[in-house]
Formats: C-alpha cells, sequence, structure tokens
C-alpha cells in the first residue's frame, strides 16, 4: 500500500470552485479508476490551497489509474466545463509517502 499527498493551490479566489468540482465531478471519476481518496484539507492560513490522501495498492496500480483518469473523456468535460471563465489550477504537486517504521 503507498499514499500520495496532492497539493493544489487554485488560482486567486478559486478554491471553492476547484472544491465543487471535486465533490461533484472529479470523486465519482476517481472512484470510476480505483483512485482512493481518504481525506480532504483546506489550509486554514492559505485561502487558495487544498490537501488530499490517496491510497494505491502499489505504484503500478496509482499510474495505470492516473493513466485511465487523465484519458476519461468525462474528465475532459468535466474539466472544461468548470474552466469556461479560466483556470482552476494555478499549481499542483503529488508527494509519495510510505509509512515510517513502527508507526
Amino acid at each position: 500500500m503507498i499514499e500520495e499527498l496532492r497539493h493544489y493551490v487554485a488560482t486567486p479566489g478559486n478554491r471553492d470552485a476547484l472544491l465543487a468540482r471535486f465533490k461533484n465531478d472529479t470523486m465519482s471519476l476517481f472512484a470510476r479508476h480505483n483512485i482512493e481518496v481518504t481525506a480532504f484539507w483546506t489550509a486554514r492560513d492559505e485561502p487558495d490551497t487544498l490537501y488530499y490522501l490517496c491510497r494505491y495498492a502499489d505504484g503500478a496500480a496509482r499510474d495505470a489509474a492516473w493513466k485511465a483518469f487523465q484519458a476519461d473523456p468525462d474528465w475532459a468535460a468535466a474539466r472544461t466545463a468548470s474552466e469556461r471563465n479560466g483556470p482552476l489550477v494555478a499549481s499542483l504537486k503529488g508527494i509519495m509517502l510510505e509509512r515510517a517504521d513502527g508507526f
């Protein structure tokens, strides 16, 4: 089992729109492609920032899931519709995590 912490910075003022896209479209697509999200966070002192944690069986499962998600025409349609007034994401970073021994 591996986990990935995803860090997003929304374009200024668009965090709520980005969260709405996750709730209304992205989460069901993640489920379709075996991307298990275990938690979401917003940053109290960074109003345009959000984090979420994904879990995968292994690195190959992670890579296959993201490849399938990114190729999904429903994702392309949802992204296009949500960004009709401009991009929602200024930057994103995925950090692959491993459990520390003993924890």
